[in-house]
Protein backbone atom coordinates (compact mmCIF):
# COMPACT_ATOMS: atom_id res chain seq x y z
CA UNK A 1 0.00 0.00 0.00
CA UNK A 2 1.92 3.23 -1.31
CA UNK A 3 -0.53 5.79 0.31
CA UNK A 4 -1.46 6.04 4.12
CA UNK A 5 -5.20 5.12 5.24
CA UNK A 6 -6.87 7.86 8.18
CA UNK A 7 -5.67 10.72 10.05
CA UNK A 8 -3.28 11.96 12.63
CA UNK A 9 -5.86 13.17 15.16
CA UNK A 10 -8.83 11.33 16.63
CA UNK A 11 -11.07 11.96 19.59
CA UNK A 12 -13.45 9.57 21.70
CA UNK A 13 -15.43 12.06 23.69
CA UNK A 14 -17.15 9.24 25.50
CA UNK A 15 -14.86 6.91 27.82
CA UNK A 16 -15.63 4.62 30.96
CA UNK A 17 -14.46 1.21 31.91
CA UNK A 18 -17.14 -0.70 33.46
CA UNK A 19 -15.47 -1.15 37.21
CA UNK A 20 -17.09 -5.23 37.29
CA UNK A 21 -17.34 -8.12 34.98
CA UNK A 22 -18.83 -11.19 35.20
CA UNK A 23 -18.17 -13.80 37.79
CA UNK A 24 -14.50 -16.14 36.73
CA UNK A 25 -14.94 -13.51 33.32
CA UNK A 26 -11.78 -15.07 31.04
CA UNK A 27 -9.67 -11.89 29.82
CA UNK A 28 -12.31 -12.48 26.51
CA UNK A 29 -15.32 -11.31 28.55
CA UNK A 30 -13.80 -8.93 31.03
CA UNK A 31 -15.21 -5.76 31.06
CA UNK A 32 -13.60 -3.37 29.10
CA UNK A 33 -12.67 -0.08 26.66
CA UNK A 34 -10.57 0.28 23.58
CA UNK A 35 -9.36 1.87 20.58
CA UNK A 36 -8.71 -0.40 17.55
CA UNK A 37 -5.73 0.94 16.01
CA UNK A 38 -5.13 0.53 12.34
CA UNK A 39 -1.91 1.71 10.52
CA UNK A 40 -1.98 0.61 7.03
CA UNK A 41 0.40 2.74 5.56
CA UNK A 42 4.76 1.73 5.12
CA UNK A 43 6.07 3.89 8.48
CA UNK A 44 6.19 3.01 12.11
CA UNK A 45 3.03 5.33 13.57
CA UNK A 46 4.08 7.22 16.88
CA UNK A 47 0.57 7.28 18.60
CA UNK A 48 0.45 9.66 21.73
CA UNK A 49 -2.99 9.24 24.16
CA UNK A 50 -4.29 11.84 26.37
CA UNK A 51 -7.08 11.45 28.83
CA UNK A 52 -9.16 14.26 29.92
CA UNK A 53 -11.67 13.71 32.72
CA UNK A 54 -14.53 15.26 34.28
CA UNK A 55 -12.91 16.88 37.52
CA UNK A 56 -9.40 16.92 37.54
CA UNK A 57 -6.38 17.96 34.84
CA UNK A 58 -5.78 15.43 31.85
CA UNK A 59 -3.35 12.59 31.75
CA UNK A 60 -0.34 10.99 29.41
CA UNK A 61 0.83 11.03 26.92
CA UNK A 62 0.24 7.01 27.06
CA UNK A 63 2.80 6.66 24.17
CA UNK A 64 2.22 2.96 21.99
CA UNK A 65 3.75 2.06 18.73
CA UNK A 66 2.36 0.88 16.05
CA UNK A 67 3.96 -1.31 13.63
CA UNK A 68 3.82 -0.33 9.79
CA UNK A 69 0.54 -2.25 8.21
CA UNK A 70 -0.24 -3.52 11.47
CA UNK A 71 -3.52 -2.82 14.05
CA UNK A 72 -3.65 -2.80 17.61
CA UNK A 73 -6.58 -3.50 19.67
CA UNK A 74 -5.77 -1.69 22.82
CA UNK A 75 -7.79 -2.06 25.78
CA UNK A 76 -7.67 0.99 28.31
CA UNK A 77 -8.08 -0.52 31.18
CA UNK A 78 -4.11 -2.49 30.31
CA UNK A 79 -2.82 1.25 30.37
CA UNK A 80 -0.36 1.93 33.42
CA UNK A 81 2.21 4.44 32.40
CA UNK A 82 1.57 7.21 33.37
CA UNK A 83 -1.14 6.17 35.62
CA UNK A 84 -3.73 3.29 35.16
CA UNK A 85 -7.34 4.58 34.09
CA UNK A 86 -9.92 4.32 37.19
CA UNK A 87 -12.84 2.15 36.23
CA UNK A 88 -15.92 3.74 36.62
CA UNK A 89 -15.17 6.87 36.08
CA UNK A 90 -16.03 9.02 32.71
CA UNK A 91 -13.25 10.02 30.60
CA UNK A 92 -12.21 11.04 26.70
CA UNK A 93 -9.18 10.77 25.25
CA UNK A 94 -7.65 12.81 22.26
CA UNK A 95 -5.22 10.23 20.10
CA UNK A 96 -2.48 11.43 17.97
CA UNK A 97 0.00 10.24 15.66
CA UNK A 98 2.78 10.83 13.88
CA UNK A 99 1.56 9.04 10.24
CA UNK A 100 -2.09 8.62 9.63
CA UNK A 101 -4.08 5.78 11.12
CA UNK A 102 -7.72 4.80 11.56
CA UNK A 103 -9.02 4.69 15.06
CA UNK A 104 -12.64 2.67 16.29
CA UNK A 105 -13.64 2.70 19.57
CA UNK A 106 -14.97 -0.57 21.36
CA UNK A 107 -16.49 -0.82 24.71
CA UNK A 108 -17.45 -4.59 26.15
CA UNK A 109 -19.49 -4.44 29.82
CA UNK A 110 -20.25 -7.74 31.42
CA UNK A 111 -21.43 -6.52 33.97
CA UNK A 112 -23.93 -8.80 33.68
CA UNK A 113 -25.59 -11.93 31.56
CA UNK A 114 -26.44 -10.09 29.04
CA UNK A 115 -23.18 -8.91 27.83
CA UNK A 116 -23.24 -5.51 25.74
CA UNK A 117 -20.77 -4.58 23.13
CA UNK A 118 -20.73 -1.01 21.71
CA UNK A 119 -18.18 -0.07 18.93
CA UNK A 120 -18.12 3.48 17.03
CA UNK A 121 -15.41 4.79 14.89
CA UNK A 122 -13.77 8.01 17.02
CA UNK A 123 -13.65 11.77 15.46
CA UNK A 124 -10.98 12.27 13.20
CA UNK A 125 -9.78 15.84 14.51
CA UNK A 126 -7.95 16.79 11.30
Amino acid sequence: MTDAIGRKRWVIPEGFIPPQSMINANRALLSHEAACLLNAGDKEAHVRITLFFTDREPVGPYKITLGARRTLHLRFNELSDPEPIPPGEDYASVIESDQPIVVQHTRLDSRAAEIALLSTMAWPAD
